[in-house]
């Protein structure tokens, strides 16, 4: 079981203290550091500052949104982190939605399994350092081969997903799958996914790796740690297009996720909060006091299939509480 850390890009002033944060993970034992990429400093360049300033713990983006960069480039980018960290780079792409994608990049957003698998594909053969001749849907290369000696080892390229047919694309033609906003009962069928995903692929589940990310929060407040984790949920439910509501709904709280959404789209932002009840809320995050979230975590990293956990943050968090967090949860 790996522990990972996912690093929250929102509340940092700066570069340095990205950088000083996943330092701060490899001083704990962190197995991996990952960062996400929003709307604020882009994730190529802050990996490689942080790959420059650490020595042992893994690197990874998750999740890169697979319309904003090219395949080409994604492949050119994953070689050169590989390069730089020494052969400590995971790549994590994802189709984000169309809220993102649309409103924010311009981009329009379509087919977004078949362009997932189709940007897999090309940045897989990017990487083996081979001329890419490709002819897909959206995407039709030829003659295009990497200029400087491919990475040995290639890094992994994963793929986040939260429906069913996006995790048996990730078991199909990915080397992990990153799971978030799952109970364990909902886990447990999006596992089965993901073996049929392997079994169509002609592939051993066992090879892909899973990574449930996970939020966290271990305050001696453990009232507070949950109130911000509850407005966390609250937002990604209600603010974030239909993917997390969609998914919840799947798993039995279709009732809840409807009302956190119907109240945020009125403006209701308390009333939506208040919605996330504490089932909900404790089957999707370990928040409390840090012996309350340390046993919540243990829980998870006990749960059959999953092969790390990454400890992520509610939005709200302050930087000392994520410190306290990282050093109450740490290996």
């Amino acid at each position: 079981m790996s522990l990972d850390v996912t690093l929250p890009v929102a509340a940092q002033p700066s570069l340095d203290a990205i950088a000083e944060q996943a330092q701060r993970a490899e001083s704990l034992g962190y197995d991996r550091v990952w960062l996400p990429e929003t709307w604020g400093r882009d994730a190529i360049t802050v990996l490689a500052t942080i790959a420059e300033r650490t020595e042992s713990v893994g690197v990874g983006a998750s999740v890169l949104p697979v319309y904003s960069r090219s395949p080409a480039i994604l492949g050119q980018s994953a070689a050169t982190l590989q390069e730089l960290s020494g052969g400590r780079f995971r790549l994590g792409l994802g189709p984000s939605g169309p809220i993102v994608i649309e409103n924010w990049h311009g981009v329009e957003y379509r087919e977004p399994l078949r362009y997932t698998r189709e940007t897999v594909e090309v940045v897989s053969a990017v990487l083996s350092g081979e001329v890419v001749d490709y002819d897909g849907e959206f995407f039709d290369l030829s003659g295009f081969r990497l200029r400087c000696d491919a990475p040995e080892p290639a890094p992994a390229v994963d793929v986040s997903g939260m429906g069913p047919k996006a995790v048996e694309l990730a078991g199909r033609f990915a080397d992990g799958w990153h799971a978030l906003m799952l109970t364990r009962d909902g886990m447990a069928e999006r596992l089965a996914d993901l073996r049929r995903g392997a079994d169509l692929g002609g592939r051993d589940p066992d090879d892909v790796r899973v990574m449930r990310t996970l939020g966290c929060l271990a305050l001696p407040d453990g009232e507070r740690a949950r109130d911000l984790a509850r407005q966390h949920l609250a937002f990604y439910v209600g603010g974030m297009g239909t993917f997390y509501r969609e998914s919840l709904a799947r798993q039995g709280y279709e009732d809840v996720a409807h009302e956190v959404a119907q109240r945020w789209g009125s403006g209701e932002r308390e009333a939506a909060t208040a919605a996330v009840t504490d089932e909900l809320l404790d089957e999707l995050a370990a928040v409390g006091t840090a012996e309350q979230t340390r046993e919540r975590l243990e829980g998870w990293e006990a749960v059959d299939g999953v092969d790390a956990v990454s400890v992520s943050f509610p939005r709200g968090a302050s930087h000392e509480e994520m410190v306290a967090t990282m050093e109450a949860l740490a290996p």
